[in-house]
């Protein structure tokens, strides 16, 4: 048999939009498609699906412009040992932009991973929908959109930002489970020329839409790698925390951490003043296995903390408000970036855990013209339908509707301890004598004195956990140090959690 013809197209497929273009992508820092596939997997392990796919396009001279493979590299390959789909615009090739037979390739490696239960990851790095082909670009792209809905909560979806990603492309990847995005990376719905003829604003790039604006304004993005070496590192970490699909357990290890270790800082770590901030993620990887905390959009609304970590070699996830951040109040991004979290991790069996400290929601018109009722209730909604086992400690405040909504034993919460200086109220003692005694106080020969006093006594009355305890709000009031012992016991007792929910085609959240 003669292999020279097959020899020589994977050859000339390679070599992508040629060797010239490939030099201008590296001049770019960035690597071609061939280079990034070969970094995300494990060696050898890529097995190419469509390299000798081409476009049917006859106009604008594309006739004579036909390359292997159509500018998109797909596939399948371990990462870890473990199953992946993948595909890869290659800039190189028509700037990345979607053709139909581009989308088609991508719409059978996602058909395939849904089929099989596997995880599939995107590298996105195209200049967008490929004009000459008109309306079919569009339609592939939404060939791409329907699937991602379909395989949404089923499969883990990564989507990773290595270039330009504007106009329809960006929805592919805001329906995906996490985006991670390497700081020379932009993503718009539309760019900067049409920013200026139609507001009259001057803005590059990257000031409209790159990695840091997504990481830190928009919410959009999950995830900022310095590179594209970095955005692999995160990408392996990330999916260690996680299952292939929606029926299978994450991942376990074996924990090299002792369940039973004490915690001695925490019985210090809260201030005399309980309006004085401390550090929550020092709490957070105190508690967790080898102080290995794996934070989420960690530069957008911080003012609450959610990330993966592990207790006793299993995966989890935790929510915690940031007294350090507006004091750990709720506000709308706060419960949009919370909401998603935990909708993430009820899909994929990942437990939740809830570290409590929340004054209760920001208020002002800000807040309230921008619909604080409806994204406040979205977070309640997540928690509240949520069936994965879910604990809380409630490590300082938890004042009025925040206390509800942050997984408490009447929503769901499975186990819900507290430390023994806990104010679970309505509101602060302060405020609350404010309103309730404010003739009293004014009325006293010795106003500060009287009010010191009533709040003292309104503290030990309706604020103290001992109150909630005895009510089986709490389960137990645990010493600070004990918080990692008593997590990974009651993990154990609700792991095998089984709760079905009622039967409905789905709720209505209120987005």
């Amino acid at each position: 048999m003669d292999f020279a013809e097959l020899d020589d197209k994977r050859k000339e497929h390679f070599l992508g939009g040629g060797i010239e273009k490939q030099q201008e992508q590296r001049k770019k820092e960035k690597m071609t498609g061939f280079e990034r596939i070969a970094i995300l997997f494990d060696p050898e392990s890529f097995e190419e699906i469509d390299q000798f796919v081409t476009h049917d396009c006859q106009d604008f001279g594309m006739a004579d412009k036909k390359i292997l493979g159509d500018g998109v590299i797909t596939g399948y390959g371990t990462i870890d040992g473990r199953l992946f789909y993948s595909f890869c615009h290659d800039f190189t090739v028509f700037g990345g932009s979607l053709g139909l037979h581009f989308a088609y390739k991508i719409c059978k490696i996602m058909d395939l991973a849904l089929k099989q239960g596997v995880p599939i990851i995107g590298i996105n790095d195209s200049g967008g929908a490929r004009i000459q082909e008109g309306v079919e670009s569009l339609g592939g792209y939404a060939e791409i959109f329907h699937r991602n809905v379909k395989a949404s909560g089923v499969i883990p979806q990564i989507s990773l930002i290595m270039g330009p990603c504007a106009g329809g492309a960006v929805y592919s990847p805001a329906i995906t489970d996490f985006i991670i995005m390497t700081k020379s990376a932009y993503m718009f719905v539309t760019g900067p020329e049409v920013v200026k003829e139609v507001t009259n604003e001057n803005v590059s790039s990257i000031e409209l839409g790159g990695a840091i604006i997504h990481n830190q304004k928009s919410g959009v993005a999950h995830f900022l790698a310095e590179d594209e070496i970095d955005c692999f590192n995160i990408l392996r970490k990330l999916v260690s925390f996680l299952p292939s699909n929606n029926l299978e357990e994450p991942p376990k290890i074996s924990p090299t951490d002792d369940p039973k270790r004490k915690g001695e800082d925490l019985n210090l770590i809260l201030p005399s003043d309980s309006r004085k901030p401390y550090n929550m993620d020092r709490i957070i990887r105190t508690i967790v296995d080898d102080g290995d905390f794996f934070e989420v959009q960690k530069f957008w609304a911080k003012n609450i903390i959610i990330g993966f970590a592990r207790l006793d070699g299993n995966s989890v996830g935790i929510i915690a408000n940031n007294p350090e951040v507006l004091a750990g109040v709720l506000d709308i991004n706060s419960c949009d970036k919370a909401t998603r979290f935990i909708r993430f991790c009820d899909c994929f069996n990942i437990p939740l855990i809830t570290l409590v400290d929340v004054p209760g929601f920001l208020p002002g018109t800000d807040q309230e013209w921008g619909g604080i009722i409806r994204h406040g209730a979205k977070f309640l909604y997540a928690f509240s339908e949520s069936s994965v086992p879910k604990l809380t400690v409630i490590i300082r405040k938890a004042y009025g509707g925040a206390y509800c909504v942050m997984n408490s034993k009447h929503i769901g919460g499975d186990y819900n301890f507290a430390w023994p200086n806990a104010e679970i109220a309505v509101m602060g003692a302060d405020s609350a004598c404010n309103i309730i005694f404010r003739k009293e106080i004014s009325n006293s020969q010795n106003p500060e004195k009287k009010r010191t006093d009533l709040i003292i006594d309104y503290e030990k009355k309706f604020s103290n956990p001992y109150i909630a305890a005895s009510k089986g709000y709490i389960d137990n009031i645990i010493e600070p140090k004990d918080t990692r012992e008593k997590l990974i016991s009651a993990l154990k007792s609700i792991y095998k959690k089984r709760e079905e929910l009622p039967k409905r085609k789905h709720g209505n959240i209120p987005v």
